[in-house]
């Protein structure tokens, strides 16, 4: 009967914690909000360059688009 009893107190306050936890959402700072719009910015910049390489080579292959 005490066993029961443990093993029924370390369930529910498994469940409390879990519970807990999961009601424990962060938020996003203005730091990491920039952070990712900077990310979003070097990315389509380098998207960029890329395709402006790969004209570059077509134009000195002599290939027109």
């Amino acid at each position: 009967m005490i066993k029961l009893r443990k093993i029924a107190s370390a369930a529910i306050v498994m469940g409390a914690v879990l519970a807990a936890l999961s009601g424990c959402e962060k938020k996003e700072g203005p730091a990491e909000k920039a952070g990712k719009e900077a990310d979003k910015a070097v990315e389509q910049v380098g998207q960029k360059i890329e395709k402006a390489g790969e004209d570059l080579q077509d134009a000195a292959k002599g290939n027109k688009k």
